[in-house]
């Protein structure tokens, strides 16, 4: 019993050593085994990674690649254009139809539609070799404002320099945001178109001189938005197209007033092509004689009768639209103009406070004459038509002259709409 233990032990001994050396003849295949079957594994993972990929596995980050594609305009002048159109919701519920405001205030340059009209006329002056970059060529034209505050900042963008004459009757701001861009300012008194001192005229003559003066190598170009027909070819270009565009080719009316016409011409030129059966009108405001033109083939206001006007041009508080004359602008499209509308002073500037308390729409007195039409409009072609008008300027622009007069805003609508209708 005694010896058990100690052959046991003995036992295990001996069998630890035999299996330690059979192991270790065993050993060298087991790892030639081994590693033979790891290379095998390699090469099915590299015949794997080289073989082609299914059609349908793609590596390509589709969202960093949306990412690359940029919509970067060139300049100042690339702002202008592709205005909006929306819904003027306070007009719209109240006639039954959907009146529809091209948003031009929102042009990146001058803040106006203007801003297509002297850009059209410096790029084809350019391609007519009557302008020069950078040449001190200066740009002369005669304005109210809103045409000298766009040729102002295209002409700073494009290498000019603009000199701006201008009635001294207009809104203060004007003048002073003209000075702001870099333009010369020359204010003159109002006068009628056949006096030589007019501020259209006075421009024209400031061209004139400058070119002919040999003291100065550089070009005086007179700009002449009223007869230039790069004024309506901007707009049959551009505005016309937008407004098809935007409204799917589905219009009723186009509503718009005149002060040099190349936007009514322009627009209707485009619109009536392709809507033979719309309807165009005019808006204009008290004292223009536009309006009886329209209407009854004469250009004459009771208003315009010596000794009851006011003033020297249009009597009217409404700036930019209004005129006694027939430019080249509007005559050229004038025969496509269905009917017009007149527009009061008190009509305007109700229209204006309007449209403030109920859409926050803060426009200017062209504006205001052009809403006023729009509804008129609206309410003769009947409920479920479709009017698109034009909204100018902001009224930032009026804030010394026609917004001083509206008054400030109160917390509560003072008049409605039917009751500015009956002003």
């Amino acid at each position: 019993m005694d010896r058990h233990p100690t052959l046991w032990i003995t036992g295990s001994f001996v069998a630890g050593i035999l299996l330690t050396l059979g192991f270790k003849d065993f050993y060298p295949d087991l790892e030639r085994r081994f590693r033979n079957r790891g290379w095998w594994r390699n090469e099915e993972l590299a015949e794997s990674a080289e073989s082609p990929q299914p059609d349908n596995v793609s590596l390509v980050d589709s969202e960093a690649e949306q990412f690359e594609k940029t919509d970067i305009t060139v300049g100042i002048e690339g702002c202008i254009g592709n205005t909006p159109l929306f819904k003027i919701k306070s007009l719209s519920d109240h006639t039954g139809c959907e009146i529809l405001g091209k948003a031009e205030f929102l042009n990146g340059a001058g803040g106006s539609p203007k801003d297509r009209v002297a850009l059209s006329i410096i790029e084809r002056a350019e391609e007519a070799g009557l302008l020069k970059p950078h040449s001190g060529d200066v740009i002369y034209e005669g304005t109210v404002g809103s045409t000298g505050i766009s040729l102002a900042a295209i002409c700073r963008a494009k290498g000019y320099l603009a000199h701006i004459c201008m009635p001294d009757d207009q809104s203060t701001e004007k003048s002073e945001l003209l000075l702001k861009l870099g333009a010369e300012v020359e204010r003159v008194r109002p006068a009628p178109i056949v006096d030589q001192y007019q501020f259209v005229n006075k421009a024209r003559s400031r061209a004139k001189e400058h070119t002919e003066d040999a003291s100065r190598p550089s070009r005086g170009f007179f700009a002449d938005q009223f007869e230039n027909e790069a004024n309506w070819k901007a707009h049959f270009d551009s505005t016309g197209p937008e407004i098809f565009s935007q409204c799917g080719g589905q219009l009723d009316a186009f509503v718009a007033g005149a002060g040099t016409g190349g936007t009514i011409s322009g627009v209707s030129m485009y619109l009536k092509r392709r809507l033979p059966n719309m309807k165009i009108f005019l808006a204009d405001p008290t004292g223009s004689g536009l309006y009886n033109k329209v209407k009854y083939g004469v250009m004459y206001d009771s208003k315009e009768k010596e000794g009851t006007r006011r003033r020297q041009q249009v009597d009217t508080i409404v700036e930019g639209i209004g005129v006694n004359r027939l430019t080249r602008n509007f005559e050229v499209g004038m025969k496509l103009i269905d009917n017009a509308i007149r527009v009061t002073d008190p009509q305007a500037l109700a229209m204006a406070r309007l449209l403030v308390e109920k859409d926050g729409i803060f426009c200017g007195s062209s504006s205001a004459v052009n809403c006023i039409a729009a509804v008129r409009t609206a309410l003769e072609l009947g409920p479920g038509h479709r009017v698109v008008t034009i909204l100018c300027d902001s009224g930032t622009r009026h804030l010394s002259k026609f917004w001083a007069t509206a008054g400030s805003i109160g917390s509560k609508s003072d008049m409605s709409l039917s009751d500015i209708l009956d002003l």
